[in-house]
C-alpha cells in the first residue's frame, strides 16, 4: 500500500512569506493549513477515520506500553471498550505486553488481568503466531513504538506476524509511529544473510531510517510475506523529524530504553552488547554510560575527545550497574554527551569506541558472538581486529548501502513532494528573477516530468532528475540567466528535498 504525498504543506511554506503574496494568501489560511499539519498517529487515524474496517472481525492485538494514543490511552483499552471493536486476544514482544520483562526473558501465556483476554508471547520459543493463536482472529493489529535499529527485535515480530498472517489468510494492520531518530538518516553496512537472527531477521543496514509502516511495507513486498497488509498512515510526520521535534511523551519502548536521548546513541553503543564491556545496563543511563573495571574512564575520555567527532563529546564517568555485565564492580569509562543531534553520528561513533578500548586493552577487550549478529557480518570486527580505521571500515559498506537505497525509495510513505520546488520557481518567475521567460520555462518544464515521475512512484528516477535540475540551475548562474538570490533559494530546497533520498 502506498500513498504519495505529492503537496506537504511544509515544503510551500518554507517561503511563506513569499507565497502569501504570491498566492493570496492570508493568515487565516495559514492557519488552517497549520492546523491540518498536526501530527496524527496510525492509532488516532484508525480511531477517529477508520473505525469501520475493524467492524465484525476478531482482532488479535500486537503491542506493548508503547502503544498509546496522544492522549497516553492504552491501545488495550481504547479497543477493548470500544462498541465497535471485538478484542479476542493479545501477543506480547520481547519484554511483553505490560513491559515488565527484562531482555531475554522468556514471557508465557497468560491471561490479563484487565481484560480477562489471552497473552501469547511472542519471544522466546515461539516468536511467530501458530495457526492455533490465530484461530479466532480476522485482522491482526500491530502497534509499537519502534527505535529505528535494525537490531531492535519488535520489527521482526511484525515481520512474522505478517507471515503467519499471510499463511492463515488473516488481515494484517499496522498502525505507524514516527521513527524516533528521523527518516533521513541510512547508515552502516547491509546485513549479510548469512547473519540472519531474531537482531536482524533481513538484510537491511543497521540504521534503517524507516517507520515502522515503510518497514512492514518494505518486508511485505521485497522478502515476499504475502500479507493482505494495511499500514494506518500517520499525518504530519515529516522524515527530518525526531522524536523531541513532536509534541508526543516519550513511552519506554523496553526497559533500557528509558529516554530519548537513549535512543539517539542506541545504533552505535548497543554493538557494545557484543563485548565483555558493559553498555550500561544496570545504571541509570543504558546505552549513554560504556565500561569495565579494567578502564581509566579520564584516559578513555580524552583519547575519545581528542577523535572531535561531529556532534559528541565524552566525559570521563565511573559507575557499578545493579545487574548484567560487572553487576557489583565498580567500572571506569565514559558518558556520552549528545551536543547536536543533526551532525551526531552513532554508528560511526560506536565503533569508534569499540575500537578505542579494543586498541588500547588488547589484554582485557573481548568480543563475543553476539558482536557479529549485532553487525550483521563477520568481517567488521575482523577489520578492527586487524587495525583498519573507522573510515576505511565505514568506506567498505557504502556501495551495499546505496543499492538498499534505491529499494528503500520505492517503500517510503512520508516525503516532501517536488510541487514546493515548482511553486518557488514560479514566484521567482512573478518577482522577475529569470533574465528571459524561457529560463524559468526550461525549469518548470524539467519538473512538469519530475512530477510525474513522483506521481507514478518511481523515486529513484526523481532523484535522478532532480540531479538534472541542480545543472540547469548551475548553468543558468553561469550564463546570468538567474538572480543570486533565487539561485540560492532554490538551490537550498533541492538541497532539502534530496537529502531525503541520500
Amino acid at each position: 500500500m502506498k500513498k504519495w504525498m505529492i503537496v506537504p504543506v511544509v515544503a510551500i511554506f518554507s517561503v511563506s512569506s513569499l507565497a502569501a503574496v504570491a498566492f493570496g494568501t492570508d493568515d487565516a489560511d495559514i492557519e488552517e493549513a497549520e492546523e491540518s499539519d498536526e501530527l496524527r498517529l496510525g492509532i488516532d487515524v484508525l480511531l477517529e477515520d477508520r473505525i469501520d474496517e475493524l467492524e465484525d472481525k476478531n482482532v488479535g492485538l500486537i503491542t506493548n506500553p508503547t502503544g498509546v494514543d496522544q492522549e497516553l490511552n492504552s491501545i488495550v483499552d481504547l479497543l477493548y471498550e470500544h462498541d465497535d471493536v471485538d478484542l479476542v486476544s493479545m501477543f506480547g514482544p520481547e519484554h511483553g505486553v505490560r513491559g515488565d520483562a527484562q531482555a531475554g526473558d522468556d514471557v508465557d501465556k497468560y491471561i490479563d488481568e484487565r481484560t480477562g483476554l489471552p497473552v501469547y508471547s511472542l519471544y522466546g520459543d515461539t516468536e511467530k503466531p501458530t495457526p492455533e493463536m490465530l484461530e479466532d482472529v480476522d485482522v491482526l493489529l500491530f502497534d509499537i513504538q519502534d527505535v529505528g535499529a535494525r537490531f531492535y527485535t519488535y520489527i521482526y515480530t511484525m515481520a512474522y506476524a505478517m507471515e503467519a498472517a499471510g499463511e492463515n489468510d488473516v488481515e494484517m494492520m499496522v498502525l505507524d509511529r514516527p521513527n524516533p531518530i528521523g527518516g533521513l538518516d541510512v547508515e552502516g553496512p547491509v546485513l549479510d544473510p548469512d547473519y540472519s537472527s531474531f537482531v536482524g531477521l533481513y538484510p537491511i543496514p543497521l540504521q534503517h531510517g524507516m517507520t515502522v509502516g515503510e518497514l512492514a511495507g518494505l518486508f511485505n513486498e521485497e522478502f515476499e510475506l504475502d500479507a493482505d497488509l494495511t499500514v494506518m498512515e500517520m499525518e504530519g510526520w515529516e522524515r527530518q523529524m525526531k522524536y523531541d521535534e513532536t509534541d508526543l511523551e516519550w513511552v519506554l519502548p523496553s526497559p533500557n530504553m528509558p529516554t530519548f536521548d537513549t535512543s539517539i546513541v542506541y545504533p552505535g553503543t548497543t554493538l557494545i552488547e557484543g563485548t565483555n564491556i558493559s553498555e550500561g545496563r544496570g545504571t541509570a543511563k543504558p546505552f549513554e554510560l560504556i565500561g569495565a573495571p579494567f578502564i581509566d574512564g579520564t584516559a578513555l575520555a580524552e583519547e575519545l575527545n581528542a577523535l572531535d567527532l561531529p556532534g559528541v563529546q565524552f566525559r570521563a564517568a565511573y559507575f557499578t550497574p545493579m545487574f548484567s555485565k560487572h553487576e557489583g564492580e565498580l567500572s571506569g569509562g565514559i558518558e556520552i554527551h549528545v551536543q547536536d543531534e543533526v551532525a551526531y553520528e552513532p554508528l560511526k561513533t560506536g565503533l569508534h569506541i569499540v575500537k578505542t578500548i579494543h586498541d588500547n586493552y588488547p589484554e582485557d577487550f573481548e568480543f563475543d558472538e553476539f558482536f557479529d549478529n549485532l553487525m550483521g557480518n563477520s568481517w567488521v570486527r575482523e577489520e578492527i581486529e586487524n587495525g583498519t580505521s573507522v573510515e576505511e571500515i565505514t568506506d567498505m559498506w557504502q556501495d551495499d548501502l546505496e543499492d538498499f537505497n534505491q529499494t528503500r525509495i520505492d517503500h517510503l510513505l512520508y516525503f516532501d513532494g517536488v510541487a514546493g520546488i515548482t511553486a518557488l520557481v514560479e514566484d521567482f518567475e512573478e518577482q522577475g528573477a529569470f533574465a528571459s521567460d524561457e529560463a524559468a520555462r526550461e525549469l518548470l518544464t524539467h519538473m512538469t516530468a519530475v512530477e510525474r515521475f513522483e506521481q507514478q512512484g518511481e523515486m529513484a528516477r526523481v532523484v535522478e532528475h532532480m540531479e538534472g535540475f541542480y545543472h540547469l540551475l548551475e548553468n543558468q548562474q553561469e550564463n546570468e540567466q538567474v538572480s543570486d538570490e533565487a539561485y540560492q533559494a532554490l538551490t537550498a530546497e533541492v538541497d532539502d528535498f534530496m537529502e531525503q533520498w541520500q
